[in-house]
């Protein structure tokens, strides 16, 4: 199962790039890592309410201000391993951000997890656009 979404920014592809690998900035959207996500290093997110470890991985990709791809797996998934890929486009004004969530589960019985990573990511989405265009 994959996941695709596509959000436009009135930000730069540098700060959007920092929304997707700065810890400070990634608490303000999704989930705080230990330590700047790059290439060919371990990461683990937590939450920022809760403390508690909510996903981890590997930095597969990061070229900065183009693309970043990670290895993604929260406990809900088991020991299944997804992989999310960002990639940055410059456009009229701003920034075109798109995801793509490769290797969910596939199946009925796993559906319920695709819905809710689906909600998730608009959620996390929508938190990212405001404070990319409050900040």
């Amino acid at each position: 199962m994959t996941l695709q979404k596509s959000i436009y920014l009135k930000a730069s592809k540098a700060d959007v790039w920092a929304f997707l690998t700065d810890p400070d900035k990634l608490a303000l959207w999704f989930h705080k890592p230990a330590k700047t996500l790059s290439k060919g290093q371990p990461y683990k997110m937590f939450g920022t309410e809760s403390g508690n470890k909510l996903m981890w991985g590997e930095v597969i990709t990061a070229d900065p201000h183009d693309h970043l791809s990670y290895t993604f797996t929260i406990g809900p998934m088991g020991d299944a391993v997804s992989t999310v890929t960002w990639t940055l486009e410059d456009v009229p004004g701003g920034t075109r951000l798109s995801l793509l969530h490769e290797g969910l589960p596939d199946g009925e019985a796993a559906f319920d997890l695709t819905l809710a990573l689906d909600k998730g990511w608009d959620d996390h989405l929508a938190r990212m656009r405001a404070a990319a265009h409050d900040g």
